[in-house]
């Protein structure tokens, strides 16, 4: 290239690109392939990319979702087997619970424990019947005094009951200089089918 033929390049004929030199007509094709390329990537190939991404994405996200429903489905037998173990222990733990009838005896039971391990009652008051879900909770007041050790058979003996009782919220505190006073809550339950209605 010499030139002249610098010179002829800015003679170019754009209406009739058949008379340019070779190597203008080979740099002209070369730059056309190169923005083909470059608008092929921007409007297709990029778009197409993306979609690709996001496809995978999906196919990830699906994948997850087939693993879960297959581990449940492969450990189905096992979960209806601990279904049914869950269920028999919450029938066990029911029958825990007094029902209407069994609430009076409960709280003989829970006094009884306590004249037995040696305290003396100062109160014993059952307050309103606090209702749950599928139970009702009967709280209890009471204050009795005696020494630290019948405290503490006490709290045995009415953990050791056949029903379902509860000690909440205690205080002990010195009554004279031989015996202690202590006020606990205690609670009973009892199931209750309109509660869960």
């Amino acid at each position: 290239m010499n030139l002249d033929d610098l010179k002829n390049l800015q003679n170019l004929d754009p209406q009739n690109p058949g008379s340019w030199p070779v190597f203008v007509k080979v740099g002209a094709c070369v730059v056309l392939f190169i923005a083909l390329l470059i608008a092929n990537y921007v409007f297709i190939t990029e778009g197409q990319r993306v979609k690709l991404d996001q496809a995978k994405k999906h196919e990830e996200e699906l994948r997850h979702v087939y693993a879960t429903k297959q581990h449940k489905a492969v450990n189905l037998d096992a979960y209806r087997q601990q279904m049914q173990e869950m269920q028999q222990s919450f029938g066990a733990m029911l029958r825990q619970l007094p029902g209407e009838t069994e609430v009076a005896e409960l709280l003989v039971d829970i006094s009884q424990t306590g004249l037995a391990s040696g305290l003396e009652f100062e109160m014993f008051k059952p307050a309103q019947e606090v209702k749950q879900e599928f139970y009702a909770e009967l709280p209890i007041d009471i204050r009795v005094t005696g020494i630290f050790h019948e405290f503490g058979s006490f709290v045995s003996g009415v953990a050791a009951l056949p029903r379902i009782a509860t000690l909440h919220d205690f205080t002990i505190s010195e009554a004279d200089d031989e015996t202690l006073t202590m006020e606990i809550m205690a609670k009973t339950y009892r199931y209750s089918e309109e509660v869960s209605e």
